[in-house]
């Protein structure tokens, strides 16, 4: 009852100077509000480099065609490396027992005509098992079989984006659409894939939601050839990928292509993959590094490193926050004893023990606390989302970023709390009647 009184006390004070209860919350309200909208930055960040890593493929291998400026010296030494082209995808699989599947690409810019609409679009030359080595789903239709591959068969399977600009609210499916000279009848869209413009910065990432996707077959035999600039450097460009497919062609401009995925076997050692990836290219490119090995793991793990250091130093800014809001909280309190003296001799010669005052001051700090930190998390909520709005940032907000910062705040109430509640606590009696 008695512990009750006191708190009874500490709230009607509150109460009675709401202005300078108020100052009193405010550096634990932004404390807690920007520790949570710190926190909400650095999860958005986070949960966006694993879409872009997953959209990789986390169990892949990826071999990119590279420009390589060649010296003088060098031309001789070049001229022996066939770039990267099928037969290395062959190898790779033959010589690589961790090696599941190779997904070839190739690719080109056309012009895809749909009645009177006319886009520029990507086709990328694949094989059928393109689907898996990126875990793509299908929003219509069916992707390219084997059959089509054999057959050079003139289907496409499209992006989200392609029908978004082409059809509309039209269905693409069985839909003929003109790319270049050639028409290809549509049997497939794929479903929407989230690639930020930070993931394509920073990873190579391309906006695949606009590609369209045709056999390799087709586009080998049937499409213009890719011819490589011949001018001292090699102008390898962007990306693509490999299945077993046999060696249907002999020349340089049949066999060549942009990028293989490698999709490495479950619970394979992805490091020993790589390594054996990488002694295999350089021996059949001869040693010119035309090529170029990412391991989208290995982003991963890198791109998490930098974010725990980035969380951390945005936590740290954020507890400051909450550190000035402490000392806010102390020095008013200090200077509310200081006002409250009489008050204190006066409870003390009525019978209050220092332990009463001692609490009853404890308690105020922690209400100030509490209080402070539930405006807090919703300010947190505010600033978010005005992050979110006008910065444009991804953010996601968390149970744990809110206990948190609500915890914290009421740590930092108690702890800078208990020094003026001692003070109070032991002042004397009659110094404290005698003060004016």
């Amino acid at each position: 009852m008695k512990e009750i009184e006191n708190f009874r006390i500490g709230l009607a004070e509150l109460k009675s100077n709401k202005l300078r209860t108020s100052l009193t919350m405010l550096g634990i309200i932004f404390g807690v509000g920007a520790v949570i909208a710190m926190l909400s930055i650095g999860e958005g960040a986070r949960q966006e480099t694993l879409e872009q890593i997953e959209l990789m493929g986390t169990n892949n291998i990826i071999i990119k065609e590279k420009n390589v400026t060649v010296s003088q010296g060098e031309k001789s030494k070049a001229a022996f490396s066939p770039k990267l082209n099928l037969h290395d995808g062959e190898s790779i699989k033959e010589l690589n027992p961790f090696v599941e599947k190779v997904t070839p690409q190739r690719e080109s810019i056309n012009n895809i005509t749909y009645k009177s609409n006319i886009i520029e679009a990507k086709i990328i030359g694949t094989s059928d098992d393109y689907p898996y080595a990126y875990n793509s789903q299908l929003a219509a239709g069916t992707f390219f079989k084997k059959h089509h591959l054999q057959d050079y068969s003139n289907v496409c399977v499209i992006g989200s984006g392609v029908k978004e600009k082409l059809f509309k609210f039209e269905n693409p499916i069985n839909k003929e659409i003109k790319i270049h000279d050639l028409w290809f009848k549509i049997i497939g869209v794929i479903a929407s894939k989230n690639v930020s413009a930070s993931g394509i910065e920073n990873l190579g990432l391309r906006d695949f939601n606009n590609d369209i996707y045709i056999p390799i077959t087709t586009m080998i035999f049937k499409m213009k050839k890719y011819v490589p600039e011949s001018n001292g450097t090699l102008n390898m460009g962007n990306i693509v990928f490999f299945f077993d497919f046999g060696n249907f062609a002999q020349n340089y401009d049949r066999t060549s292509i942009n990028q293989l995925t490698i999709k490495i076997k479950k619970d394979a050692p992805i490091k020993k993959a790589a390594d054996l990836i990488k002694r295999i290219m350089e021996r059949k490119h001869y040693g010119v590094a035309d090529y170029e090995v990412i391991i989208p793991e290995q982003l991963l793990a890198q791109k998490q490193k930098t974010q725990k250091i980035f969380n951390i130093v945005m936590g740290a800014i954020a507890g400051i926050s909450l550190l000035v809001g402490g000392i806010g909280i102390m020095n008013i309190m200090l200077a509310n004893i200081l006002e409250r003296t009489k008050e204190i001799g006066i409870r003390r010669a009525l019978g209050a023990t220092k332990h009463d005052v001692l609490y009853q001051f404890m308690y105020e700090a922690v209400v100030i606390s509490i209080v402070g930190g539930v405006l807090g998390i919703i300010t947190g909520f505010i600033l978010t989302s005005l992050i979110t709005g006008y910065a444009e940032w991804r953010t996601i907000i968390t149970p744990f970023s809110i206990l948190l910062a609500f915890v914290v705040s009421v740590a930092v109430g108690l702890v800078f709390g208990i020094y003026p509640a001692k003070q109070a606590a032991e002042k004397d009696p009659i110094e404290s009647l005698r003060y004016e």
